[in-house]
């Protein structure tokens, strides 16, 4: 439940973020298929891996729980900006054969600002936003424009194993919030094989997505008085995973796996903006509205592991992403689950992020140049680093079944990009703005927090 680093967590599709997932569970999967080879397993009774889990599976034949209920709540804050309360349940029916149905309703209410895409200055800055509100920002601060949203989500899975070697799951979900509708469905198959030692999965699915801009859709790289229409704009995600885990000894799991995704319709931000410079490369009072190319094709790669030492379990993982954007990414990831008594356990986490700019990423336009096919300053789409410090607690309320977890996550993240001194060689590329009297951020660091309270229980 974690928003992604980089913006404000609003739009992230049900799609990617369900097979994005499913990438790690792999993991999860053999642990399941060897349970009786590694000691204490940690996998949770549905299908999901989770290292905040302390609960082993509940057996599926047993006449005692046939039903799971997994409740959290997330409070999300990025100082100064988005502010995020995101309350979410699951009830889940456990069936004799090993059969599961769930269904998970969310709801995320998003208030704060977001940054327009118009670079800081040393004085005040006023603006026309696209949609014709104006907007003053002070001086040396990144502009920003006031939202408010609310975003409903219902997912339903329902997961069957065939004779413990073939396990398929179908998922189908549906959102909605202000300005942004989206439907889709998941499809999965695990096969266990060499002696259910190995899983083999593979994945696929589709997202049928509408983009509907307050106030209409506007021209890109105009001031945004061209409208182009009122109606809702088509965008479509087709998605795709392969991956492979092993049991390699009685204590480790290790697990990798590739995804590709096509994105194809409205793909632009219809609230973000670019600043025009003048002739000396100051920014003027200018804005045009952004513009991004209508597909875009996504890989990454996963390697996650999973060490189960004498009595702690020590998770880790390494993801490359690259897209037809220019955008690369790599991202490692470590967990440290402690058990401690009473079952209870503490779980440090540790969090790099690292990513390069896209193709077509400039601060601002030159006043009177010719205008690109496509440009973009949205932060989220340039030179960014991430590192994120966290905990989590879990432990069984009163010595009884259920389970309450406890996360507490701080992330710090910066750009690349800064103006005023440019001796050190801050900023290099188009659209820099020329040097001024100090020196302003165009990308500034960023705190931001969030707290996870989780309760499951069997019953």
């Amino acid at each position: 439940m974690t928003p992604p680093p980089g913006g404000t967590p609003r739009r992230v599709s049900a799609l990617r973020a369900r097979l994005g997932a499913a990438a790690c569970l792999l993991v999860a999967a053999g642990a399941r298929s060897a349970a009786a080879q590694i000691p204490d397993s940690t996998t949770t009774p549905d299908t999901s891996w989770n290292p905040d889990s302390t609960r082993a599976p509940v057996a599926a034949s047993s006449p005692s729980y046939r039903w799971q209920f997994d409740g959290a709540g997330l409070l999300y804050s990025e100082k100064g900006r988005a502010k995020v309360i995101e309350p979410q349940a699951r009830i889940t029916r456990l069936f004799p054969d090993g059969q599961t149905l769930s269904a998970t309703l969310g709801l995320d209410v998003i208030t704060g600002a977001s940054p327009t895409g118009a670079i800081p200055t040393t004085t005040v800055q006023t603006t026309t936003t696209p949609s014709g509100n104006v907007q003053t920002a002070t001086a040396n601060e990144v502009p920003t424009h006031p939202f408010n949203d609310l975003r409903e989500g219902l997912d339903l899975e329902w997961t069957k194993p065939f004779g413990g070697w073939l396990t398929p799951s179908l998922g189908t979900h549906f959102s909605r919030e202000k300005d942004y509708r989206s439907v889709g469905g998941t499809a999965k198959l695990s096969v266990a094989m060499m002696r259910k030692l190995t899983t083999v999965t593979v994945g696929a699915g589709y997202n049928e997505d509408r983009v509907d801009p307050v106030g209409g859709t506007r021209a890109p790289l105009a001031d945004g008085s061209v409208l182009l229409g009122t109606g809702a704009n088509p965008k479509r995600v087709r998605s795709a995973l392969a991956g492979v885990s092993r049991v390699l000894t009685r204590r480790w799991l290790f697990g990798v796996t590739g995804s590709r995704s096509t994105e194809h319709g409205y793909l632009t931000d219809p609230y973000k903006v670019i600043s025009v410079l003048d002739t000396t490369g100051a920014p003027t009072s200018d804005v045009v509205t952004e513009s991004r190319p209508t597909s875009r094709t996504r890989y990454d790669v996963l390697a996650s592991s999973v060490y189960h030492l004498t009595q702690n379990i020590l998770y880790a993982s390494y993801r490359y992403y690259w897209d037809d954007w220019g955008v690369t990414s790599h991202t490692a990831d470590a967990r440290y689950r402690v058990e401690l008594s009473n079952q209870s356990f503490f779980q440090p986490h540790i969090r790099y992020y690292f990513q390069t700019r896209a193709n077509f990423f400039q601060f601002g336009l030159p006043q009177g140049a010719p205008l690109p096919e496509f440009a973009t300053s949205d932060a989220r789409l340039g030179d960014l680093r991430t590192i994120t410090l966290g905990a989590t607690y879990g432990f069984h309320p009163h010595a009884g079944p259920g389970e309450v977890t406890l996360r507490a996550e701080y992330l710090r993240q910066w750009g690349k990009g800064s103006g005023g001194d440019q001796d050190g060689g801050e900023f290099e590329g188009e659209g820099a703005p020329a040097a001024s009297s100090g020196r302003i951020d165009f990308i500034p660091p960023e705190s931001i927090g969030s707290i996870v309270v989780g309760y499951s229980i069997p019953f």
